[in-house]
């Protein structure tokens, strides 16, 4: 990082200035990272890649991720099953390639089980550019057999003391057409088979469902294996701020800008009251579920993730953004640096500025502070403070596109036993922190070179730049602007 000196001006009183207060003599409570026990990718075949194994390593170096989640595992690109001979033939070759992988950097599997093998499926129909057959087994006891298969094979080569920290989700959106051509009744049928068979191998696997899109069917999923003894160790769903569950080609500024700011939370509060005392897992959430929308590349994306994740505290158990990078193909994959992919990292591994949000929110401590404000507007915030007393505050600027936003000036206090006195800002919004600027301005090239790569990443870096405080006895003041669409992030030393 860069420090250089910003220079404030200090306005004893000004009423076009959002106040914002911390008491640092209230003791505050537990602040769960919830967002990084899991991060999202394409489909598994992706996970033999180099250039996909490079890249999620440095998300879990720097943004801490513990567990990654794929579709795709029986896919027939992973050559997991086939039928030879009149015969069921296993083949876990690449599974361990990718699980050994997993591993060794420290991090492990959230194994969504799907899509159909062909040679195990009841139809033809596939979803996405790899072919993935969503459709349900011509025969629910082979499927069983192929669960069984997997997990015994998994205990034995990692070990039960392992893979008891691994989680099993059935399938993925059997909700809707695109993923699942059966019925309800169908998914949960596929459902009870695959716990109650895991559950028989060893009852300390977890297992659950129902993976769904938009928050449905997590009512229906409860009951269902509560009247039916089935188990279920979490409860899993997706949600986006639109009300599509597949946007490619579509205009995602004209369905988010339908949408209203803090949906995704009030999609959660439902969700958690539905899912009752399981844990309430979110296995793909972003600002629009589009592989093709701009806006991912863009700091909106940033202030969005910020803004989600600070208000869907104590409500969700686990929060895994969809995807880690844009080597991603339910698309043909693409060659363009910056095409609205998914990713925290594009195809380069150039940081956007959604992964520098993530590096920021990463910093919080585990301590949240109380942080109150005087008035309603388009910023949040979350306070916290880590082991060394260093308070750390987060602030996002998001609204929906075209909705009213505007460039806020925020005065911050603190009470404090004495004076702070080292404080740094970091900043990122659309001179700060933004790869597809940079990108653009040295002329958006779609093939882009070694070295053209590296100076991106050069000059799209976070910087950290020191601010003046006030100090007025046991009160502490600063003051700046944060633009639309900006974070800023405030590191206090005492």
């Amino acid at each position: 990082m860069v420090l250089v000196k910003e220079n404030i001006q200090f306005i004893d009183k000004d009423t076009s200035m959002l106040q914002f207060e911390v008491d640092l003599h209230e003791k505050g409570t537990e602040l769960n990272h919830y967002w990084k026990q899991c991060v999202g990718s394409g489909h598994a075949a992706l996970a033999l890649r180099e250039d996909w194994r490079r890249q999620l390593k440095y998300c879990h170096d720097k943004l801490g991720f513990e567990y990654i989640r794929f579709h795709g595992l029986f896919n027939d690109d992973m050559s997991t099953y086939v039928r030879e001979n009149n015969e069921d033939v296993f083949s876990f070759y690449n599974i361990d390639s990718i699980f050994d992988y997993l591993l060794n950097i420290g991090m492990r599997p959230f194994v969504e089980l799907s899509f159909m093998p062909r040679d195990l499926a009841s139809g033809e129909d596939t979803v996405f550019h790899y072919r993935g057959n969503i459709t349900p087994p011509h025969d629910y006891k082979k499927w069983g057999d192929l669960i069984r298969a997997l997990i015994a094979h998994l205990i034995s080569r990692y070990s039960i003391d392992e893979v008891r920290h691994w989680y099993f989700e059935v399938w993925n959106e059997p909700n809707l057409k695109q993923f699942w051509s059966g019925t309800q009744e169908d998914y949960f049928k596929l459902y009870a088979t695959t716990a109650r068979t895991i559950k028989d191998i060893n009852p300390d696997i977890k297992v659950g469902g129902p993976a769904s899109a938009r928050n449905q069917w997590i009512t229906e999923f409860v009951q269902f294996c509560q009247n039916n003894d089935v188990p279920c160790d979490f409860v899993s769903t997706h949600h986006y701020p639109t009300d599509v569950a597949l946007g490619h080609h579509l205009d995602m500024e004209e369905k988010m800008a339908q949408s209203k700011r803090g949906i995704v939370t009030e999609m959660a509060k439902q969700a958690r009251l539905e899912a009752g005392e399981s844990q309430l897992f979110y296995t793909e959430w972003n600002n629009s579920p589009s592989c093709r929308d701009a806006y991912h590349d863009d700091p909106y994306a940033a202030a969005f993730a910020v803004k989600a994740i600070a208000d869907n505290m104590g409500i969700v158990d686990m929060y895994s953004f969809w995807t880690f990078s844009d080597i991603f193909e339910e698309e043909p994959f693409p060659s363009l640096p910056f095409h609205g992919g998914f990713g925290l990292l594009n195809i380069h591994g150039i940081p956007k500025p959604t992964f520098h949000a993530f590096s920021l929110l990463n910093q919080l401590g585990n301590e949240r502070l109380n942080i109150s404000r005087d008035q309603d507007s388009t910023v949040d915030a979350i306070a916290s403070r880590n082991r060394d007393d260093e308070v750390i505050i987060l602030f996002s600027n998001h609204n929906i596109p075209r909705a009213p936003i505007k460039n806020e000036k925020i005065k911050l206090t603190f009470n404090t036993e004495s004076g702070l006195t080292d404080a740094y800002i970091i900043r990122i919004d659309e001179n700060n922190a933004n790869a597809k600027r940079v990108w653009k301005t040295m002329g958006a090239q779609e093939y882009l070179e070694n070295k053209s790569v590296a100076d991106i990443i050069k000059r799209s870096a976070l910087s950290e730049t020191k601010i003046q405080m006030a100090n007025k006895g046991t009160i502490s003041i600063m003051e700046f602007d944060i633009p639309p669409h900006g974070i800023v992030f405030l590191k206090i030393h005492k």
